[in-house]
């Protein structure tokens, strides 16, 4: 279980709120040499640079232009160079180019980001309307999304040159254990309908009518309202997640051979791409190593899994016996396992709850229209910032991808 730290709320913290994330940003580009600002090896994949101008261009646009008086953009060119999806606002730089752009440089960006948050600041000091409010922390939470992305966008950069550069010597957060402890008991625990099953492995949970979606006075996401009643039927989840020792049992035993165990989308994505181990994988004079942000290093059995897609994580789960929970099982049984070193795949695919209405304007852009064609993930992982995580909160990526943090957890 991960504690949830809720955002700043009131106006006198906001600009301690938004100057902390941002200097988490900058804090973040620390290790980096100027040339690692800008490469993109693949589409999925934007360079610092750009992601380190579009958050400062989304706190320009959404509120700077609308709340600041007689404001000034720093160039009137950003706004099509580091636009992202938002349709409503305008035309933008094809995603698959954000790594052409060696201009501006990287010295006019971090200026940029200055000025956006001089400008800021003295809007927050001038300010205190409800709805500057509830966009400012919006951008912050866009932001953290973003720091996240940030460094799995650049381990994979990194991964493809084959010197296999460290982002910070001896930072390995793939290596991070899972704790060992159990939770501390609470008051009357165990409580009704939940068993811990022999070994303490699995939690036997009882079927019942749970609420699902988020509840309280913090922030989230458009995706995670409209709180409504879901009837599931007993299950058992796992209280650990899969390490990578048991994931090589499973390709020791012909997993990514054996159709069998695979949706039909995902053994064609087997065959197409020659898929044969988790991302980051592979073996050098017959040991098996993997590329982490602290390097190329040995594979750890003990270490938890990481980087696989849906279909991987599907078909091991095949390979046992079990499945993958679905996001309401994983939020009904949240508070009895520890979580947040993954990003959790589910068995369910991203679709709106009963209810949901995708708010006006670009803001409605954020979440809604990727309703489509994706699996929700739960949780969070070693790169998420730390108070950015809650149980309600809806992840989302295509079946195949897998350069985020992400993980396994079993339900049988």
């Amino acid at each position: 279980m991960r504690p949830v730290q809720k955002p700043a709320a009131k106006a006198d913290a906001l600009p301690e709120l938004f100057k902390v994330v941002r200097a988490r940003t900058v804090e973040l580009c620390e290790p980096l040499e100027i040339e690692d600002y800008i490469p993109q090896p693949v589409i999925d994949v934007s360079p610092p640079k750009w992601n380190i101008a579009h958050t400062t261009w989304f706190f320009e646009e959404m509120i700077l232009k609308k709340f600041a008086a007689d404001y000034e953009v720093f160039d009137p060119d950003f706004g099509f160079l580091f636009n992202s999806y938002y349709n409503t606002i305008g035309e933008r730089t094809a995603r698959d180019h954000r790594g052409d752009l060696s201009r501006p440089t990287v010295k006019k960006v971090f200026e940029y980001r200055e000025y956006v948050d001089e400008k800021m600041l003295e809007l927050l000091a001038a300010n205190d309307s409800d709805e500057l409010r509830e966009l400012v922390i919006l951008g912050c939470n866009h932001e953290q999304q973003h720091q996240e992305l940030f460094l799995t966008d650049l381990k994979y950069t990194f991964s493809v040159n084959p010197l296999f550069p460290a982002y910070r010597d001896g930072y390995v957060p793939e290596e991070q254990p899972e704790p060992q402890t159990p939770l501390l008991p609470e008051e009357g625990w165990p409580k009704a309908g939940v068993v811990v099953a022999a070994g303490g492995e699995f939690l036997d949970i009882e079927g019942c009518t749970y609420e699902i979606g988020f509840e309280g006075d913090g922030f989230c996401f458009d995706n995670e309202l409209a709180r409504h009643e879901v009837v599931l039927r007993d299950f058992s989840i796992s209280s650990r997640l899969v390490t990578n020792g048991e994931f090589l049992e499973f390709i020791e035993d012909g997993g990514y051979r054996r159709h069998e165990l695979w949706h039909a989308e995902g053994w064609d994505w087997v065959n197409r791409e020659q898929i044969s181990s988790p991302l980051y994988w592979n073996k050098r004079d017959g040991e098996w190593h993997y590329f982490t942000l602290g390097g190329l290093r040995k594979l750890p059995p003990e270490a938890l899994l990481c980087h696989v897609s849906f279909y991987e994580a599907s078909a091991f789960a095949e390979w046992k016996g079990m499945r993958l929970p679905t996001e309401f099982e994983w939020e009904a049984a949240n508070e009895k396992f520890r979580w947040g070193l993954r990003w959790e795949w589910t068995n369910s695919a991203y679709l709106p709850y009963p209810g949901f209405s995708k708010p006006g304007g670009a803001v409605g852009e954020y979440n809604g229209k990727f309703m489509i064609n994706q699996m929700v993930l739960r949780g969070g992982s070693v790169a998420t910032p730390e108070g950015h995580s809650r149980p309600s909160y809806r992840n989302f990526f295509h079946p195949h991808l897998r350069w985020q943090f992400t993980g396994i957890r079993l339900v049988r």
